[in-house]
């Protein structure tokens, strides 16, 4: 039988960048096939050109053994081939239902219910009336996972898909991928996680450089193995956090809680928790648990009234009050989820993009841009954090996902702040990239920062923290140490079977 899906010396340019070149691809019918490599390997641009987004420059695609040529998305979703993209393709003062009417026929009512049956199915549960605007990245991932299983495809592009997920709802998710997959639908499959590759995809393809360097059975190899084959060199070993003694309180939340004006965002309720100076504290949780407001809350971009300012304190002083350039003042840096809109600004070059959070740094002069130290600065921050970009004036939106999150994380660290606050860090980040921005958090908690880091990614935050909390719907889990605490306990946690209510330290 022919392979469902096989490209033949494909190539796609833009400009002098050769995102891909000369690839081969074979799709088997009913298989979970990988796609790995690094942020800007070429992977989105290949499942772009599957997806029928752009079109090759050259090479052939074919489907079932017949010539395939797409012009479009909706051409690639009547074919058979459906796109969870890293970056959503959604409407956001549209409902979940609005967004998924635009692609999937039937009655309102008929899609809330698909949508509430598939959310309990998936583990993939979200409001099919709330607005996108009001809807976590996370909630958003959900969205275009339901949206796409809605369609019925014959091929399935998932990217990043279990980024979102607790352990618990981990497998669940795989259970039904392995009966798609026998049921004959092929699967593929990205995803930096290599021990999810190796439990669950049967074929792997790996790019480096916009070019095929191997096709492996992931079963076959470990984790370090496909990382080594991914990247072309060794992983570093991690850095030992070192034992350090307790620090001054550089964050501190005192009852906080937060009731919002919209109805589908989350309240807050008697948030209590520290950041002292060297040591890194996490908050897990299932995205739309109350990241998104508490992100805001100690950000600054969620004003308290004046009366409660004294919820939020930064390095001693009450802030909750504040504006988010007075706590930048004080030695804040923060790092949001959403890096194009909230992150970065996606019209505007590195260089720009700089300005945003270290002009005080001696990137202006009387109100002027002294240009010579806003570039210097950008150089310094793309060489120091490996983020591979044609240059300092090429405009943010055009990086990778993973380039551009290590541009801003290199950005706010080179503040040198004295409290570090970090929303998903290496979210859609590949294992090279991830590996630096980890080892980099814990020097600076060695050498004395406060961090406190936002996390979907459990292994994530037992290999960074001393310590994790818990948020599921608006509450906090007491402070658990992380050397004597099992990642199972976390997920209980996180699914509300250690229901103890409200805690503080």
């Amino acid at each position: 039988m022919a392979n469902l899906l096989s490209l033949r010396k494909v190539s796609k340019s833009y400009g002098q960048v050769r995102a891909n070149q000369a690839i081969d691809l074979d799709v088997a019918h009913g298989s979970i096939h990988a796609i790995l490599g690094e942020n800007g390997a070429g992977k989105s641009t290949l499942m772009k050109l599957i997806y029928g987004v752009e079109a090759p420059d050259e090479g052939d695609m074919s489907w079932e053994g017949a010539p395939l040529s797409l012009a479009s998305p909706a051409a690639a979703r009547r074919q058979g081939i459906g796109m969870v993209f890293q970056h959503f393709s959604l409407f956001e003062t549209l409902t979940v239902v609005e967004n998924i009417r635009l692609v999937v026929s039937g009655s309102t009512s008929h899609l809330v219910e698909r949508i509430r049956t598939l959310g309990e199915d998936f583990g993939l549960s979200v409001d099919p009336h709330a607005h996108v605007h009001a809807l976590s990245v996370g909630e958003r991932q959900r969205v275009e996972i339901i949206r796409c299983l809605m369609t019925d495809p014959k091929l399935l592009i998932l990217d990043e898909p279990t980024s979102v997920l607790p352990p618990q709802s981990v497998e669940k998710l795989f259970e039904t991928l392995r009966k798609l997959r026998d049921r004959g639908v092929s699967i593929l499959f990205i995803s930096h996680k290599l021990e999810e590759i190796r439990a669950i995809c049967d074929r792997a393809t790996i790019l480096r450089g916009g070019v095929v360097t191997g096709n492996v059975d992931p079963r076959d190899h470990d984790a370090h193995d496909l990382a080594r084959m991914m990247i072309g060199r060794d992983m570093p070993e991690t850095l030992p956090a070192k034992p350090m003694p307790p620090g001054e309180v550089k964050l501190e939340l005192i009852g906080l809680s937060y009731k919002p004006d919209d109805p589908f965002a989350m309240p807050l309720t008697n948030l209590s928790l520290s950041v002292k100076s060297g040591e890194i504290v996490g908050i897990a949780g299932v995205s739309g648990n109350g990241q998104a407001e508490l992100s805001a809350l100690i950000s600054g971009e969620i004003l308290l009234p004046e009366l409660d300012r004294e919820q939020v304190q930064m390095m001693g002083e009450p802030v909750g009050d504040l504006s988010p350039s007075r706590r930048r003042h004080l030695g804040f840096a923060f790092v949001p989820e959403d890096r194009l809109g909230r992150g970065a600004v996606p019209e505007l070059s590195l260089t720009r993009n700089s300005l945003l959070t270290a002009h005080s740094l001696g990137l202006l002069n009387r109100g002027l841009i002294d240009e010579e130290r806003t570039a210097a600065f950008t150089r310094n921050c793309i060489r120091d954090y490996d983020v591979r970009t044609p240059g300092s004036e090429a405009e943010a939106g055009s990086l990778s996902g993973g380039n551009l999150q290590k541009f801003i994380v290199g950005r706010e660290i080179m503040l040198r702040p004295t409290l570090l606050f970090l929303a998903q860090p290496t979210w859609g980040v590949d294992i090279g990239a991830a590996t630096a921005i980890r080892q980099k958090l814990i020097a600076l908690r060695n050498d004395g920062l406060a961090i406190l880091v936002i996390s979907e990614e459990i292994e994530e935050l037992f290999e960074l923290c001393d310590r994790i909390h818990v948020l599921r719907n608006g509450q906090l889990s007491p402070s658990l140490e992380t050397s004597v605490t099992r990642l199972e306990d976390i997920g209980r946690y996180m699914i509300g079977a250690e229901d103890r209510g409200v805690a503080a330290e």
